[in-house]
Order: structure tokens, then sequence, then C-alpha cells
């Protein structure tokens, strides 16, 4: 990891085209201003894994609800037997 002082005003380049911006330093934490191509994703950690985490709940199989939506589907009626070929022979 790279670690850095900035100065409000100062800015970090990474790569050719995202620019990140000190905007202010307050006691309680630091305001960044990103620039940054629009197909790049900045996302803050703390949501990418809330997210993370909702989706592998949902994704959850969890086995009562899913014997309780078996229950629900309609029984399907059975096919009628398929007419006997006739033989050869008569």
């Amino acid at each position: 990891m790279l670690v850095l002082s900035r100065r409000v005003g100062e800015r970090l380049v990474i790569g050719d085209d995202i620019v990140i911006t000190v905007i202010d330093v307050r006691s309680d934490g630091v305001r960044i201003g990103i620039d940054a191509p629009r197909h790049v994703r900045v996302n803050r950690a703390e949501i990418l894994e809330a997210v993370t985490k909702a989706n592998q709940e949902a994704a959850a199989v969890d086995d009562a609800a899913l014997d309780s939506l078996r229950a629900l589907r309609p029984t399907r009626p059975a096919k009628p037997a398929a007419p006997a070929k006739p033989s050869a022979e008569a």
C-alpha cells in the first residue's frame, strides 16, 4: 500500500485518467474528490461489502422456504400412454 501525505487542493493521479483531489481535512475525516471516466466504477468499500453480503444471503437456499414453494406448485396430470403401434404380423 502506498501511503502519501497531501494538503487541501493537492492531487493524486492514477493512470492517465483518474485524479483524486483533497477537498477538505477535518478532525473526523478527509473529503476527497474523484475525477474518473464514466466506465470506471468508484465505490466505497463498506457499500460493496454490504451489497455482496446481501446478494449472498438472497442467493442462499432456505430448505423450508423451498419446500413451501414446491407445495404451492400445481401437480401436473399424468401423460396418457402412447397408443400401441400395430404389429407387422397382422
